[in-house]
């Protein structure tokens, strides 16, 4: 079995200087959020600030830090779910950055770290039981801090739970946190070396899911043995 590691390889750097960007080449960077319909209903969450919950010192969250398989049948509650969404993509400062940041095409910065701030992801959640959200599909949007509605229930836990190979995790969870990437945000600055930093960047949003749970009384398990098709059109994503 031969498998192409080339992407993962450190000297991708020597290249950097001689790659042709859409960057370099002045192309406008990408918008940093996905837009969404414009007869979305927002539904709000409590803003960072207000946050009460997630206050377990950061030394006792690693030290409980686990992949947790069995759940209980408690609902998370909203202000749970905004923590969670928070720590894992949330806005930390909207508007141009400092100094070098603003000739990188910077608009957002978030509670987690990104190659060259380009922050790719999108996050998706199956919601099951989060008090005072109707179960279904639903979208986060970080500039909004807000959440919407993308399908019904109906439409989405029958086709969701063929997803996995182990079903139980689905059925046991109050919600499943699915992220996708846009490419072209960090392509449009790292060309070639997107792929590798696109992979980095997946860890960081994941730990912090873990150690926000942690923090929270919460456990979570992260799960690589999907269905990608199914998956792609579940969220009505092109894969």
């Amino acid at each position: 079995m031969t498998i192409d590691r080339s992407f993962l390889k450190a000297d991708l750097w020597e290249q950097w200087p001689t790659l042709e960007t859409d960057q370099k080449k002045g192309v406008p960077p990408p918008p940093v959020q996905k837009p969404y319909p414009g007869d979305a209903q927002l539904i709000e969450l409590m803003p960072p600030h207000e946050l009460t919950v997630g206050q377990m010192p950061l030394i006792e969250a690693i030290r409980r830090r686990r992949s947790r398989r069995e759940f209980t049948p408690e609902p998370l509650s909203q202000e749970e779910l905004a923590f969670l969404l928070w720590a894992t993509q949330g806005a930390s400062r909207t508007g141009p950055g400092p100094g070098d940041l603003l000739w990188r095409g910077l608009a957002l910065l978030r509670t987690v770290p990104s190659g060259g701030a380009r922050h790719t992801f999108e996050t998706y959640l199956v919601v099951r039981r989060v008090t005072g959200l109707e179960p279904g599909l639903y979208r986060y949007l970080p500039i909004e801090h807000a959440l919407y509605l993308v399908r019904p229930a109906a439409e989405v836990i029958p086709q969701a739970a063929a997803l996995w190979s182990d079903r139980r995790l689905l059925a046991d969870s109050a919600v499943v946190f699915v992220w996708t990437t846009i490419p072209y945000r960090m392509e449009w600055r790292y060309g070639a070396i997107s792929p590798k930093l696109i992979a980095l960047d997946a860890g960081h949003v994941c730990q912090n899911l873990y150690l926000a749970c942690e923090a929270i009384g919460a456990g979570t398990c992260a799960i690589g043995d999907y269905s990608q098709g199914k998956m792609d059109a579940l969220l009505g994503v092109d894969g």
